[in-house]
Formats: C-alpha cells, structure tokens, sequence
C-alpha cells in the first residue's frame, strides 16, 4: 500500500494477520524460474543478482519475493514460499519495503504488522520483528530504524502521531522508539542525524507537511522542516542534500520535487516541474517517475526524468528511449544497478494481478521483460550468491 489513492480503492479488504506453523507438502508453491537474459560471468564482489519485494493486493496475503540470477540470466518469481515451506501465509499482507544490511534481507511486512529477517544467502527465514503498520526501514552501525503509522490501517481525522522504532540487531527486539509526524513514510540516515518523511495521509484532506529530524545520538527529535503536504520519498545525494517528494492533495496541490541541506536543514530548492511518486539515486543521476492521480479528471499523469544533483538540472524528460513506456500501464518501482547502469521499471498493472518487470540498458533500450507477482515494487541489489536448495 502506497498512496492514498491505493489506500481508498483496497480499504474495503478485511485485514489479515501473518500466523506461522507447518504446511503439507502439498501446499507448498515452488519458485516458477523463467530465463530472460543469457547470464554472464561474474567476479567475486560484484553484484550477482537482486531480490523483488511484491507488494500484493491489500487483505491478500500474497506479499512475495522474486529474485534475478546475473549468472544464469533467470528470473525466479516466488522463491521465498519454496524456501520456507515452514512459514503459513508466507511473507504475508503487503510488503512495503526491501532492504539488504549486513548478511540479512530485511522485508518490511505493512499490514502484517511485522519486519521479516531473512538470511541473504539461502533467503531462509530467521525471525520476526513485530511493530504495528510498519513501512519503512533504514540502518546505521548496530541499529535498524523502522517508521511506524502506529494506529490501526484506515482513514482517520483523528490518527495519532506516528514513531520511529529502533531495533537493536544483536538481540533483533524494539528497544525505543521516537515519535515524529502524523503516518512517516521513508528514512534517511545523514551523518548522526535520521530524516523522516511524515505524510499525514491517514487524516486527509489535513495532511502533515513536515521532515522530522532525529538525532542518533540521543534518538529524539530536534526539529521538523516544513516541506510540503503529502510527503514519501527521500534520497540523500553526494553533496549532503535530501531529496523529498510530495504527493499532493491529489486535487489541486500537485506533486512536487524538494531539495533540503543536511548541513542547514533549510529547504534550498523547489522543481514546480518535477512531480515525484518514486525516485532512486545512481551516482548524480535521479531517475524519477511520477504517476500523478487526479481525482477531478480520474486519471493518472505519468511521467518520467533524470535530475543531475550537482546542477540540480533536469537531464532528460523521457529516460526510455525506445517507446515502450507506452506499454506500462502503472509505474510502480524502478532502481538502477548501480554497476551496469542498467535500470528496471515495474509495472502493478491493474493491482490484483501478476505485474511486470522491464530492464533497460543505460542507453534507454529494453533488454527484457518478466512477470512478477501482484504489485512488484521493491529492489535489493545483493553482492552475495544465493545458494541452492540442497546445498
């Protein structure tokens, strides 16, 4: 669950909770292993594949993960449920969020009230970390950060402030916890100090228009910067500045890009131009798309562009070159490998069916595409080799 636009269309879902135990035999879904590249050699330290966190239609049950072998060039869609025949619901109700710390994937479970540690060489489940409506998640030295909406899933005027947990990952247990702003979207470490998108959505039309920042070293918040309503995305760049996105109102407040000085947290910049739904960081280059919701004209806008952070310039207004964005109905993730340049796009399609991933070379030209489970949206490159199931 993204947006509220998403939040609007699924809440009518009942809400399922993650229970574990055995399964038969018989239940358990093997991985569906589709070729789609001829692989190539890779050298020890480079990265050897990526792992898709799939979000999955809200009350579903079906957050999955699939996984990308550069040796082989094969795409494994659903490899989580074939290497934990022991976990029942799987990953469970809507992951929100993929991140690679250390020698552990760390799948961040929204709905299901819960953070997934994996092992990141056999995918194999290690525990659970439960914090209530979860979202996002970030590290520094021997913590993990987790923001937290707090309530119950659901519009609410009323909805409490949200909080930052921090988790101690020698123990793997919540051992603080920060309040912020109202529903805090995604995080971002700078130095000693933790950035906090606070987005308010729960209590629309009265959105949050702040960044909250918490220092490390206390682990309380100093100050909130007003931004803009509707905040999600953040990305810290090379010279020490935060990227922020707003959503809007969806009305008549319309997406936005922001720059703010980690040095200063003064906000420097404002690209009226540049509306932002997602974004990712390669070296100075920010690919960003946008699929702006308009609730007057019931409509998506959808965009695409490539900032350079140095000039904070816009580069290119169409970073695929050879016209198959006309075939993504809904953008819905997108990375970049940061080795090969080359970049992914996901597709959530219709949101309760299987979505699409397409990979473009550096040059904006698509290499192939795969089917991905419900609401592909979440990347972790990893460096580490995924071992079979009978080593």
């Amino acid at each position: 669950m993204r947006n509220l636009k998403y939040l609007f269309i699924l809440l009518a879902g009942s809400f399922l909770t993650l229970i574990h135990g055995c399964r038969k035999d018989e239940d358990i879904n093997p991985s569906t292993p589709t070729e789609v590249d001829d692989g190539k050699e890779v050298e020890e330290g480079d990265i050897v594949g990526f792992f898709l966190l799939n979000e999955g239609n809200m009350g579903s049950n079906k957050a999955s993960i699939d996984y990308f072998d550069y040796e082989t060039g094969i795409y494994h869609r659903n490899i989580y449920a074939e290497r934990n025949p022991g976990v029942v619901k799987e990953l469970g109700d809507v992951g929100n969020d993929l991140q690679i710390y250390r020698d552990k994937l760390y799948a961040v479970i929204n709905c299901s009230n819960l953070v997934e540690v994996m092992n990141v060489e056999t995918l194999q489940h290690i525990t659970q970390i439960s914090i209530p409506n979860c979202r996002y998640i970030a590290f520094k030295d021997d913590h993990a950060y987790v923001t937290s909406y707090a309530g119950e899933v659901g519009l609410d005027p009323n909805a409490r402030l949200g909080y930052v947990a921090r988790i101690d990952l020698n123990t793997m247990t919540v051992k603080d916890t920060c309040v912020v702003g109202y529903q805090p979207e995604e995080l971002v470490v700078a130095g000693d100090k933790l950035y906090v998108a606070n987005s308010g959505g729960y209590r629309f039309p009265d959105y949050d228009n702040t960044v909250s920042v918490i220092d490390l070293n206390t682990f309380e918040e100093k100050k909130k910067i007003e931004v803009a309503v509707n905040l999600h995305r953040l990305q810290l760049d090379n010279y020490g500045n935060l990227w922020v996105s707003s959503r809007g109102d969806y009305y008549g407040s319309e997406s936005k890009t922001f720059v703010i000085d980690t040095n200063t947290d003064a906000v420097t910049d404002t690209l009226h131009l540049v509306p932002n739904e997602n974004m990712t960081l390669c070296g100075d280059s920010l690919y960003i798309y946008s699929a702006e919701w308009n609730w007057y004209l019931g409509i998506n806008t959808i965009s695409y562009a490539i900032i350079n952070t140095s000039t904070k310039k816009v580069v290119t207004r169409s970073f695929i070159k050879d016209g198959t964005e006309s075939e993504i109905v809904l953008p819905y993730g997108i990375a970049v490998n940061p080795e090969s340049g080359e970049f992914f796009v996901t597709d959530a399609t219709d949101y309760v069916t299987p979505g699409r991933l397409h990979c473009y070379g550096r040059d904006g030209i698509r290499k192939w595409s795969v089917t991905t489970g419900d609401i592909p949206a979440h990347f972790a490159f990893t460096r580490t080799k995924l071992k079979p199931l009978d080593e």
